[in-house]
């Protein structure tokens, strides 16, 4: 049986920072045609107002506005293209992230990202909407909120059809195969890392945890250990014109985004970074690389071919810069020579103490609540389900945020160090329940659309494949509300329509 048409079904996944979206569920499901920041502007028109909202992740305040977000309507808000076409013209704008906390902080700013998405970006159009939308959307909500949700959809936006999946669950569904029905989802975001425990297709809403650790904090800590890179802030900061501290700053942020997102940055294995980084003299580069020769055998990736003439003191050379594992970036219209400082990027998500003596940053933790590495994060969680589930669990530990598009090995670096979570039990009572291993796993090759774009994109192939079966196939029942539903039930149909959310 088939309700809709495969064209015209919308999937609309929204996380704390993005929000991706597309229209059309075929058989070789697609990549996402939308993507936008979860985020708002206002405009200010009296600089003496002081209703202004800092972005999330900034310890500085945010610009201020005259029209508080409690008197702001849908159409005041810039979105999207808009807003940051007036960020980057200097506009006082004040930003908001109404998703950035794991809940609706406004519902006024969520309805306008979600028009904008719809309306703007996929053009649909509201009087003939024919479109049903499936929205993946952060766990944990009140039922008030699933059902002022779906009051949106239906009396703002028109759809046709209208149905919620919990984001950790659409996660799961893009990597689960065979009788895989339990795991546990690792979201790592710009500010935070959302930890969720699934048993048997359902969230374990009790277990779930998150830690503030994310994306930020990485290109915070890459910026400082770039810093103590000589050619590459001599290359910046010219001694002939420096940088202030405070403009350079912002430079080496915008490098580190850089790196990572050229995909030059490997996730190291627990103790490796000690082992091969903590040398002295290593970030030094400007004290080994000469010109010519290193830098071609930097392009050309030690070959054997590219050495086969060089000389016995080239390849010495040669062989000592390849031990250095270093790479050449494009930035700003330089050539920096950056070693394998890069691959420390992500170890303050397993070691948040690194961040405590970063200069110009905020303390996260309080006194009375420590800040959890990711592995103790994950490890709590799982523990807090129930003992006979979590050896089903652990055979499900799945990575995913942005983070996952360009840098691999993350879940294969979080398994090694959750290992003391695993140990064999002595007492002879708990060996069946007791877990002995920790399986990755990541999004199968098959979906080809998907192949080479990483584990981060995984909640918007879950939600196209649960849509698929939703508003399409439909081999499961009906687990959306109709419009013919909404007419005669009201909001709350969607509780009793989205097997997630009872």
């Amino acid at each position: 049986m088939s309700t809709f048409r495969d064209p015209v079904v919308v999937v609309l996944d929204t996380g704390r920072t993005i929000i991706r979206a597309g229209i059309g569920i075929f058989d070789l499901l697609r990549p996402p045609t939308v993507e936008i920041s979860a985020r708002v502007g206002l405009r200010s028109t009296a600089p003496d107002a002081e209703n202004g909202a800092p972005e999330p992740s900034g310890p500085q305040p945010g610009p201020s506005t005259s029209k508080s977000p409690s008197t702001a309507k849908v159409t005041d808000y810039l979105v999207g293209a808009q807003l940051d076409e007036a960020v980057a013209a200097g506009h006082d704008i004040a930003i908001f992230w109404p998703f950035a906390e794991g809940d609706i902080a406004d519902w006024t700013q969520a309805e306008a990202l979600w028009k904008y998405v719809l309306f703007k970006q996929l053009q649909l159009r509201r009087a003939q909407m024919e479109s049903p939308v499936l929205l993946s959307i952060l766990p944990g909500l009140s039922r008030d909120a699933y059902e002022r949700i779906c009051q949106i959809f239906f009396e703002r936006f028109n759809v046709a059809g209208f149905g919620i999946l919990d984001r950790p669950v659409a996660q799961f569904y893009a990597v689960i195969s065979g009788n895989q029905l339990s795991g546990v989802i690792v979201d790592i975001d710009r500010d935070h890392t959302d930890i969720t425990p699934i048993y048997d297709g359902f969230v374990q809403h009790t277990a779930r945890t998150s830690t503030p650790l994310g994306l930020r904090d990485c290109q915070l800590y890459l910026a400082h250990l770039l810093h103590s890179n000589q050619s590459v802030v001599a290359a910046l900061s010219p001694p002939a014109s420096p940088l202030s501290p405070e403009a350079l700053q912002p430079v080496l942020l915008e490098l580190a985004e850089h790196i990572w997102q050229e995909g030059l940055i490997k996730a190291l294995a627990e103790g490796e970074a000690a082992r091969d980084i903590e040398e002295e003299g290593v970030t030094d580069i400007a004290a080994v690389l000469v010109a010519g020769k290193e830098k071609a055998v930097i392009e050309s990736g030690m070959k054997k071919k590219a050495n086969a003439k060089a000389s016995a003191a080239e390849q010495a050379r040669a062989r000592e810069i390849e031990a250095l594992d270093l790479v050449t970036v494009q930035f700003r219209g330089h050539t920096l020579t950056v070693g394998k400082e890069r691959h420390r990027f992500c170890e303050p998500l397993f070691d948040p103490n690194l961040l405590t003596s970063l200069p110009g940053i905020e303390p996260k933790a309080r006194k009375d609540v420590p800040i959890l590495p990711i592995q103790t994060a994950v490890g709590e969680a799982v523990g807090r389900t129930e003992v006979d589930q979590r050896a089903y669990i652990w055979q499900g530990l799945f990575v995913t945020g942005e983070i996952t598009n360009h840098i691999k090995g993350l879940g294969a670096a979080l398994q090694g160090r959750l290992a003391s979570f695993i140990l064999t039990s002595p007492d002879p009572q708990q060996n069946e329940v007791q877990p002995r291993i920790i399986r990755v796993l990541k999004v199968p090759d098959y979906f080809a659309e998907y192949r080479e774009k990483g584990d981060g994109l995984a909640s918007f192939l879950g939600t196209s494949i649960v849509a698929k079966i939703t508003f399409i196939d439909m081999t499961g029942g009906k687990n959306f509300v109709s419009k013919t539903d909404y007419v005669s039930t009201g909001p709350r149909t969607i509780l009793g329509m989205s097997p997630s959310l009872l």
